[in-house]
């Protein structure tokens, strides 16, 4: 069974990727199947930077803006969409472009991962949550080292969720999650991707661009949309979205507004930074570099002279 070619543009937050996958599509007759985690959730529009009808230009946009914010979601729930609606752009004709910046999507997507179904000890969690609170982050950190020193390695302190996720895991099934990663790969992928990324090469220039979005994301609008997302406690998800957690202290008369789009910059600077690190470390990608000096047009073309390079076509 031949694989089915597919073209994947990822990036930072900020990057233009959401604008080149549009171009690209229209370029080769494709269709974009979104990979961030949170313009999955309907209504998060400003905060996640979820592309207008208007800058869609007519190409199809799947797996976004599908899902209620009361909703969890998981990767394994998202690459179980994304599989069929993939094999249906492409039984159309048409190439199938996954554009987003969240890497755990991305790959687990392109590489085929099938997830563990162990189950869950939410007593087990709380304890764990409640150790965290008494001992910080990094006391479970140091308790899965001695157990999954690879998985370990993987996670930062503050992702708390994932560190406590391998924990449970080894504790039901006896098994790590590096050893489930490893028996996730037994099927190969359906896929041939592509992959390409817009890094650009001095840092700066890109911290530029995301403090420029979040003022324009406050002159759209953004403050009442956190506002409004506030007033639903069962929005516990979607509210750690970045965008509106850091308003929070100002929505609750606790802080300036200043100090709130501050840290709402310096958390969004933090994220890019650490999408940089996950994609740079997948030797598959082909990085396009990106400057002030460098216009968006050759930045286009350079796409395109790869994408026809490619054996996805």
């Amino acid at each position: 069974m031949s694989k089915i070619g597919i073209a994947v543009v990822c990036g930072a937050t900020a990057s233009g990727k959401t604008k080149l996958a549009i171009d690209l599509a229209k370029q080769f007759n494709g269709e974009i199947v979104s990979a961030d985690s949170m313009q999955i959730y309907k209504g998060m529009d400003i905060a996640s930077a979820k592309p207008s009808k208007a800058e869609q230009e007519g190409i199809p946009h799947h797996m976004m803006d599908f899902l209620e914010p009361t909703k969890a979601f998981s990767v394994a729930d998202y690459v179980e969409m994304a599989h069929p609606i993939i094999e249906d752009v492409h039984a159309r004709g048409k190439l199938p472009i996954i554009c987003g910046g969240t890497g755990l999507y991305i790959n687990s997507l392109v590489d085929n991962i099938e997830f563990d179904d162990t189950g869950c000890d939410y007593e087990f969690r709380m304890k764990m949550r409640i150790l965290a609170s008494e001992q910080g982050n990094g006391a479970l950190l140091e308790r899965l080292r001695e157990i999954d020193p690879e998985s370990a390695a993987r996670l930062h302190e503050n992702n708390l969720s994932r560190i406590i996720r391998a924990l449970e895991v080894y504790k039901i099934s006896g098994k790590t999650m590096t050893k489930l990663r490893e028996e996730s790969r037994r099927n190969p992928s359906p896929y041939n991707p592509f992959m390409i990324m817009l890094d650009y090469e001095r840092r700066e220039e890109l911290y530029e661009r995301i403090d420029k979005r979040v003022d324009l994301m406050l002159k759209s609008g953004l403050i009442a949309e956190a506002k409004e997302f506030f007033t639903h406690d069962d929005y516990i998800t979607a509210a750690q979205a970045i965008g509106y957690k850091e308003l929070k202290p100002y929505l609750d008369g606790l802080e300036p507004l200043e100090a709130c789009v501050e840290r709402l910059k310096r958390e969004t600077r933090k994220y890019a930074k650490r999408q940089l690190t996950w994609f740079r470390k997948d030797t598959r990608i082909h990085r396009i570099p990106v400057t002030k000096s460098v216009n968006y047009e050759k930045i286009l073309k350079n796409a395109e002279i790869l994408l026809k390079k490619s054996s996805i076509l």
